[in-house]
């Protein structure tokens, strides 16, 4: 039988994201990042207006961001030590929304933190090819791990047998993001999702059945 899989995103889960940018643009833009505002079309403001950045400085901000500033992106407390523990019982993949363009500078980024593992990026819902990697490795279980709700909800319809953990892992938002409703469980510090990861891989695949019709109750 092959080993479990756990495929995991990477920003505010593996690596801050949302802190660094917020520097870089405030330092070098003029632009401020409210970031409890949950959609970028009103979290980035001309700092001298107040006006919401237009949506396509907003697009262009975030490539140079990656093309130039993935050096400041600094790992979440506990995420390099949990993973190098769970490798011992699993294979990791790190499935990203940061595109083609950028995949390479991803994969140096991750291994020069000690986190060596297969990259594969992505743009839009992560459901399809995350279900076409688990059908490639066939892993005894699996386990997703992301921050955005919406990337659990197309897990579970396109694999549903794969647990799934919502992670925010930046302290500065987490308190204001809800709940993934179709998570199995809501954790931020990886103390304690280390434990549960485990735990749920032990386990063997996730139920397919769902407690109710809006999604799988939270443990938090």
């Amino acid at each position: 039988m092959n080993r479990p899989l756990i495929i995991t995103d990477c920003d505010e889960v593996l690596l801050h994201m949302v802190v660094p940018f917020r520097e870089w643009l405030d330092e070098h833009h003029d632009v401020h990042f409210d970031m409890r505002e949950r959609g970028f079309a009103e979290a980035l403001r001309h700092k001298d207006s107040g006006i919401p950045l237009e949506r396509e400085l907003v697009w262009q901000l975030l490539v140079g961001f990656f093309d130039t500033e993935m050096h400041r992106q600094m790992p979440i407390a506990g995420a390099v030590e949990a993973m190098g523990r769970l490798s011992r019982m699993a294979d990791i993949v790190v499935l990203t929304n940061i595109g083609e363009r950028h995949h390479q500078k991803r994969v140096e980024q991750l291994a020069a933190h000690g986190l060596d593992f297969p990259v594969h990026w992505n743009h839009g819902p992560k459901g399809a090819p995350l279900a076409a990697i688990v059908a490639e490795r066939r892993p005894s279980a699996a386990l997703f791990i992301d921050d955005l709700a919406e990337h659990h909800e197309s897990v579970t319809e396109h694999a549903p047998g794969v647990w799934r953990l919502h992670m925010v892992g930046e302290p500065e938002i987490s308190a204001d993001v809800d709940a993934a409703p179709y998570a199995h469980a809501r954790i931020d510090d990886w103390a304690t999702a280390e434990r549960w990861i485990a735990d749920r891989l032990a386990d063997g695949p996730a139920p397919l059945n769902m407690d109710n019709p809006d999604g799988v109750p939270n443990e938090r």
